[in-house]
């Protein structure tokens, strides 16, 4: 320390004596001397104490900048990675699809068309929100009951448990026992597939994800755990990201009920509006209209026999 070195002086008398000439001994000594108090002079020697505090401050604001610079990109970083690596396992696993889920899609997507083109397809007298999603259900597994799949209603119930709360979930399911080697291969169809996963305070990424899922869902039981699982991943890293708490029926554990848990297998009804032909079912009669008809037949024939 430089505090040291002058409460430790050379001892000048020492060097005087040691040797040489008293000439050479006081040159030596101006010069030591004029070494030290230059070092002083410069301000080499002084203490921290002689910093003024606006120095400190500057210096520790200097330094936690750096390190928020620091963290914000290493954020940014983890950030980007984690979303690109979603939409890459989400792709690869839509992706992976046998020959027998793409004619069981082209049979669903079909009748859906048709069902639309031929306007509503609801009879059953229930609100449009529930009643028609329950036709539409009907009208596709009689299709692909017709054409030779062993397709029906399923649906599911668990109970709530610390975690999750108790519900229920009502779509389609496939049991196909062609196949000797594989043994019974089980298709989920869900038709609303993406409405499955959307979340109201969303951030962009996670919404651009949900995009990514097709609006009919037509996967073996394996594929569609896997999307749950990259799905609600997402979906709680986007509520960290938010600072929001996610909701217990956005978990994995709810999302995998919906689909997977133990279900009720309905075989499925003639189909209710759009048979194979395509032709639009005939309207309903009333008791009134069928009255006054017969009140027309009558008069008719009695205004004939008069004349």
């Amino acid at each position: 320390m430089p505090s040291a070195r002058i409460r430790n002086p050379f001892d000048q008398r020492k060097l005087m004596y040691s040797g040489g000439g008293s000439d050479h001994n006081d040159q030596i000594a101006a010069s030591l001397s004029a070494m030290v108090f230059g070092f002083l002079e410069d301000g080499e020697g002084s203490s921290p104490a002689d910093l003024s505090n606006e120095d400190f401050d500057r210096n520790e604001e200097l330094d936690e900048e750096l390190e928020e610079g620091k963290e914000n990109n290493e954020g940014l970083e983890e950030h980007k990675s984690f979303w690109e690596n979603q939409h890459q396992l989400l792709q690869a696993t839509l992706c992976r699809t046998t020959s027998l889920e793409s004619r069981i899609r082209s049979i669903t997507k079909e009748t859906i068309k048709e069902l639309q083109m031929a306007g509503t397809i609801c009879e059953c007298g229930r609100p449009v929100t529930d009643g028609c999603r329950n036709c539409l259900m009907r009208e596709v597994s009689g299709r692909l009951s017709s054409a030779g799949y062993n397709c029906a209603i399923c649906k599911t119930k668990w109970r709530s448990s610390p975690d999750i709360p108790s519900g229920e979930h009502t779509f389609l399911d496939l049991i196909d026992n062609s196949s000797s080697k594989k043994g019974e291969v089980r298709i989920i169809i869900e038709l609303h597939f993406q409405a499955e996963f959307e979340m109201a305070k969303a951030s962009q990424e996670y919404n651009r994800l949900v995009h990514r899922l097709p609006e009919v869902f037509v996967g073996k039981v394996e594929r569609l755990n896997n999307v749950i699982k990259i799905l609600c991943l997402a979906a709680k890293k986007c509520m960290k990201e938010k600072k929001m708490h996610l909701g217990p029926w956005r978990k994995q554990r709810y999302m995998q009920a919906k689909w997977l848990s133990s279900c009720e297998r309905t075989a499925p009804m003639p189909p209710l509006s759009v048979g194979h032909s395509g032709r639009s079912p005939k309207p309903r009669a009333s008791m009134l209209t069928v009255d006054l008809r017969d009140m027309l037949s009558n008069m008719h024939c009695t205004a004939v026999a008069v004349v």
